[in-house]
């Protein structure tokens, strides 16, 4: 899935979900660039994940919960994550389009909160965006920032554009970095099993 609502430093987000061996949970590969070209115009293309990195979220449903809410585990904290919309491809049944919601309170202070419109398809029209917002707003969403004002979304880079390679990401690699956020990687998604 392409992720179009994360925030305004990154870009080029995805989400690669696979169900685990068992059928009783997933790994989310979360792929995210960073920092994106609006956020950082003069730096963007000098940093380390600027051809992206991956973090691993891991999911489970417990059975104590309702419908719709899914348990995801990232980033040291394991949080409800609620599909509050999702579209399907009427010849296929397959999902296109998602909204998700995350919420984490602690000490009744609300600690973190998430909006993800997601979709299968790396380009989006207005049209399908706006679709989006409206679905969101008859659930309820906008009082969390689910209106098209309160969101921002994730930039994109042409996909057919080669991958960043200058002077600095040449010296990412030569220190090691690439491997280094391979070595993280390959922990964590390992980690999580």
């Amino acid at each position: 899935f392409h992720d179009w609502t994360q925030f305004k430093e990154v870009y080029d987000t995805t989400l690669d979900i696979k169900l685990t061996a068992d059928g009783k949970g997933w790994i989310d590969d979360f792929g995210v660039k960073g920092p994106s070209p609006e956020a950082a115009p003069l730096s963007w293309d000098k940093s380390p994940v600027a051809n992206g990195a991956h973090y691993f979220l891991f999911g489970r449903v417990d059975e104590n919960d309702p419908p719709g809410i899914l348990r995801e585990k990232g980033f040291g904290v394991e949080f409800p994550n609620y599909i509050v919309d999702v579209k399907k491809d009427p010849a296929t049944g397959e999902y296109t389009e998602a909204i998700q919601f995350q919420c984490l309170e602690r000490g009744g202070v609300r600690v973190f909160e998430g909006i993800n419109f997601m979709s299968r398809k790396p380009t989006m029209t207005n049209d399908e965006l706006s679709a989006m917002h409206h679905r969101a707003a008859a659930a309820g969403m906008n009082p969390y920032g689910a209106a098209e004002e309160q969101m921002h979304l994730v930039g994109r880079r042409d996909e057919n554009l080669p991958k960043v390679d200058n002077n600095w990401q040449q010296m990412w690699r030569a220190i090691g970095v690439d491997k280094l956020l391979e070595l993280l990687t390959e922990s964590i998604e390992d980690g999580g099993r």
